[in-house]
């Protein structure tokens, strides 16, 4: 599966640097960060990933029982390094039925979150209110780390976000309902301070919500 990099706020084609620009340019979005062809997955697949990026390369560490590796995707490119990324996994919902969780970890700006949940971005902003109790609270590398839930998100799914390790960290589910796992402090773990374990890592085939 080959592809060429796309704007991470929209998914169109991006203009590479060149006499005009030295950044990646977007038509509609201007200079981006550019979102690198998703590719099926697998644990070479994700050291790609977590060998060039710059953010954290969040993945529920140990996965749920029945859950597996669906995909991942980044952001940035050789020059930048990653400024974005996203894990894909999937399973069964605690209420019956497939789950699906994609966790993203991105700068200020980027957009890639905000694409994934559906909603105006690039960031989370006024559309969470950290003034008030969160909604959930996952373990981020050994931190307890606060979510809250973003409104206006298309009703398919449940969009969580905060801030773990200075970044953005979003999580989105499919349906709604798998949110529920969220609210038992789910163990999160930085891909990049993983040891050979990840080598075992159950995979799946690609989820569609990386593409979409």
């Amino acid at each position: 599966m080959r592809g060429e990099p796309s704007c991470p706020k929209c998914g169109s084609r991006v203009r590479a640097p060149g006499l005009f620009a030295d950044t990646w340019q977007c038509a509609i979005h201007g200079a981006v960060h550019p979102l690198q062809p998703v590719v099926p997955p697998s644990v070479e697949a994700l050291a790609v990933v977590v060998g060039r990026t710059q953010v954290p390369v969040w993945m529920p560490w140990p996965l749920p029982v029945g859950w597996l590796f669906t995909g991942v995707a980044g952001a940035g490119d050789d020059r930048s390094g990653g400024r974005a990324t996203a894990v894909a996994c999937s399973g069964p919902g605690p209420l019956g039925g497939p789950g699906e969780l994609l966790l993203v970890a991105e700068e200020l700006g980027v957009g890639l979150g905000a694409r994934y949940a559906g909603i105006e971005g690039p960031d989370p902003g006024p559309a969470i209110c950290t003034g008030k109790p969160p909604h959930a609270k996952v373990l981020a590398a050994g931190r307890p780390t606060p979510l809250w839930l973003v409104h206006d998100s298309p009703p398919d799914r449940a969009v969580f976000a905060g801030e773990a390790r200075g970044l953005w960290l979003w999580a989105i589910v499919w349906p709604e309902q798998t949110g529920l796992m969220l609210y038992d402090e789910l163990v999160l773990t930085d891909l990049r301070d993983a040891g050979a374990e990840v080598d075992l890592l159950p995979c799946g085939a690609l989820s569609p919500r990386l593409i979409s």
